[in-house]
């Protein structure tokens, strides 16, 4: 990786430790934290919140005509999703072990935890777990399919793409020929070889 890009890719890794503890700081803000992986809200503040918690009665009374319309439609794209994730885990379980890839943890990226909020009624709460479920399956495949890229094809495009994955950063420069040739085996045994939880800007993948 050229110096210059090297410098710039650390430097969204800086930025992302200052944003998560900024982050960090607003959960206090707030009233909660994380305690080995357990929330822990302040004391009072749950009675508080259920106190501010719409009836599903009220809640669908404000709830526009085009909304409740168009929710089957919504929900019925868990169907491919759950089809997706299936795959996408059969896919890895096979293949990844094939090429000595280090497995996604599948754990790090659904992540379900907003049903424990309560001042959410049970269709709000129903919501999220739709979209928690949705956006963790897209992360979680995007990063199976992200390592599929790096062992078979770690070259940039010519033209710029919209919000590439965090290995995208350290691949082959588009038209570097030199380079996939003799680089190609390095960057499938870096992948072989990558600690779980390294940021992939840092030369390793994270998972």
């Amino acid at each position: 990786m050229p110096r210059r890009i090297e410098q710039l890719a650390g430097e969204i890794v800086r930025l992302q430790g200052e944003l998560d503890r900024e982050i960090e700081k607003r959960r206090a803000d707030l009233g909660w934290s994380l305690n080995e992986g357990l929330i822990e809200f302040e004391h009072g503040l749950t009675q508080h919140h259920r106190q501010l918690r719409l009836g599903v009665s009220a809640f669908m009374a404000r709830s526009a005509l085009a909304t409740v319309i168009t929710a089957p439609l919504i929900y019925s794209l868990v169907i491919p999703l759950v089809l997706i994730d299936a795959w996408a885990s059969l896919y890895q379980a096979i293949c990844f072990r094939a090429y000595r890839i280090p497995r996604v943890r599948r754990s790090r990226y659904i992540v379900v935890d907003r049903n424990r909020l309560s001042y959410l009624n049970a269709v709000e709460a129903l919501n999220c777990l739709y979209c928690e479920y949705a956006n963790g399956v897209i992360a979680y495949v995007r990063e199976i399919s992200s390592r599929t890229e790096q062992y078979w094809c770690p070259i940039k495009h010519a033209l710029a793409i919209t919000d590439p994955h965090l290995r995208y950063y350290q691949f082959l420069e588009y038209g570097d020929a030199e380079g996939y040739r003799a680089r190609l085996d390095e960057f499938r045994q870096r992948l072989r070889t990558e600690a779980p939880g390294v940021d992939p800007l840092r030369g390793r993948g994270g998972e």
